[in-house]
């Protein structure tokens, strides 16, 4: 890396704002990125069947379709109480929009939430910080490995709840400063409502977390304890204890509240033990830097000795700070953590690096080089990666594999010189080629996998099997039937799937285990399989009980 010359940053805070402005070519890279976005986050959105937890969204989504009752959610027909219905009612607004149930339509509503939150990172960031900061969080948030190569491909919950919770945590901020107090306290519960009607006890914790850490930080213990703060209470607990009335006509609110609370404590160390918990407090830390790779190496810049000066010159930067490790504790101390769940947190992270790596001071530049000779690697090693479907022997059959292979590699090649000779658009040109990168991850990757997804098979074993049956079969007793399985089986047959205990009909169509239940008579129609282990069902029709089990509820 000899001879690349590494730009310097100014010391004081007038300086970097002089240097705010975005240059012209930043402005070409930056436009050329948000053009890169759809076609990288749409291409193929469709082609890998669901995963379980998709599975769960769509289908409990559906039912209430089937059902007509949009109140108390059903999972194979019975109640389902892991999650409040929001995020179902907002998933069914999408399936009526596109007029149909699928893997595109599911995961389209998530492409839809991680625009709008990287949208609401700019607007945000661009009034407190500036431009170039703003753009470049929004960026560095949806090009973090974690959303681009995952949670933005999937239709799950958590960028939607992510999104919401962002926009609480911000809004007490917001408000704090235009000292609207009771649009602080209403807004806030308002979306922690919204937030609880997705994904329950989680939002209650972010909204008394941040709540209590900002007013210490203020030492405005006269706003905490006030009456727009009780209005904001009983906001919330109208918006949520009236679902929860109506609920109640139907269904236990006591059984559905106590499952919501089992959800929240489950990953805790009521339930591994302090070892485990401990070892968690340890490796949590790299597990993350892991997952919201490249751009989780910014975290050295926090080795600079003037970095904490600069945050102390920003109050917004201070409060992204305090946010971050107010809300992060509860997971940092629960063992079963998923990514995901930290979602809301990463853009807080990202803006502080953003706007400290645009500020890096001259005296600390040997942190800014190591930064930028590690993405100068990384750019080189997706370049070669470009060239993989040009002679791997493995790369998969595509429709105009050299056209689209030679539109990846040249891209690429085109940005390493503009990497090199203008300094300021490092990061941009880091972010266009990732995008990049997900768009050939779209066109060679997502079709090998398939073609050796088990999943696939899965699907394809069970819609032919209730095509064939042409009527919804019943789950035979404690059958394991996953719910990928359901939601496809579910779809085919445009009926609920049941599970049900003896005693049947003779004719009756059941999915069984063979391994587990053998005492009773069958015809067997068709195998079908199961992601977990590689399970084989069968669908068949009953016959009756064999001798050995002649009363069937013994």
């Amino acid at each position: 890396m000899v001879g690349i010359k590494f730009p310097t940053f100014a010391v004081d805070f007038q300086t970097t704002m002089e240097r705010a402005s975005i240059t012209r070519i930043e402005k070409y890279l930056w436009v050329l990125a948000v053009l890169m976005v759809l076609p990288a986050l749409l291409t193929n959105l469709g082609m890998m069947p669901f995963i379980d937890d998709e599975a769960i969204r769509a289908l409990v989504a559906y039912e209430m379709d089937l059902s007509g009752n949009y109140i108390v959610p059903t999972l194979n027909g019975e109640t389902y109480l892991n999650k409040p219905p929001l995020y179902n009612w907002i998933l069914l607004g999408f399936f009526h929009l596109f007029g149909r149930y699928d893997e595109f339509v599911s995961r389209f509503a998530t492409v839809v939430s991680s625009i709008g939150f990287a949208i609401t990172i700019f607007l945000v960031f661009r009034k407190w910080l500036n431009t170039r900061v703003a753009i470049l969080s929004a960026f560095l948030f949806l090009t973090c490995g974690r959303i681009l190569l995952y949670d933005s491909m999937l239709g799950l919950i958590d960028i939607t709840f992510s999104w919401v919770t962002f926009l609480g945590i911000y809004s007490v901020y917001h408000f704090y400063k235009k000292e609207q107090w009771y649009a602080l306290f209403l807004v806030s519960y308002l979306l922690a409502a919204a937030g609880f009607m997705m994904k329950g006890l989680p939002s209650v914790v972010f909204q008394g977390s941040t709540l209590l850490v900002f007013f210490i930080w203020k030492r405005d213990w006269r706003r905490f304890i006030s009456l727009p703060h009780v209005l904001g209470g009983l906001l919330f607990l109208l918006l949520v204890g009236g679902y929860y009335y109506v609920y109640s006509l139907e269904c236990s609110v006591d059984e559905a509240l106590l499952n919501l609370f089992s959800e929240s404590t489950k990953r805790t160390a009521t339930e591994y033990g302090i070892g485990r918990t401990i070892l968690h407090l340890f490796t949590f830390p790299f597990e993350m830097l892991y997952h919201f790779l490249p751009w989780s190496i910014l975290a050295i810049i926090f080795l600079s000795r003037r970095t904490w000066a600069r945050i102390r010159q920003q109050e917004f930067l201070q409060f992204l700070i305090l946010m971050f490790l107010a809300n992060i504790i509860p997971y940092w101390i629960s063992v079963e953590v998923y990514p995901r769940y930290i979602l809301m947190l990463v853009p807080l992270f990202f803006g502080v690096v953003a706007s400290l790596y645009q500020d890096y001071n001259t005296q600390e530049g040997y942190l800014k080089k190591t930064l930028e000779v590690i993405y100068f690697i990384f750019l080189l090693l997706l370049t070669f990666s470009a060239s993989l479907p040009f002679w791997y022997a493995e790369t998969p059959e595509v429709s105009y594999l050299n056209l689209k292979a030679g539109f990846l590699l040249g891209s690429l090649l085109c940005l390493i010189p503009i990497y090199y000779k203008f300094p300021v658009t490092r990061l941009t040109v880091i972010v266009l080629a990732l995008l990049i990168g997900r768009l050939g991850f779209d066109w060679f990757v997502l079709p090998q996998r398939l073609e050796n997804d088990w999943g696939q098979v899965c699907k394809t074993s069970t819609i032919e099997a209730i095509e064939i049956a042409e009527i919804a079969p019943i789950i035979y007793e404690n059958t394991s039937f996953q719910v990928t399985n359901s939601f496809y089986a579910t779809i085919t047959a445009q009926d609920f799937i049941r599970r049900q205990d003896p005693p049947f009909e003779v004719g009756e169509l059941i999915i069984f285990d063979p391994n587990i239940y053998v005492d009773f008579k069958y015809e067997e129609i068709c195998r079908l399989y199961l992601r977990f282990k590689k399970r084989e069902q069968i669908l068949g029709r009953f016959l009756g009980y064999n001798d050995i089990r002649e009363n069937p509820e013994d």
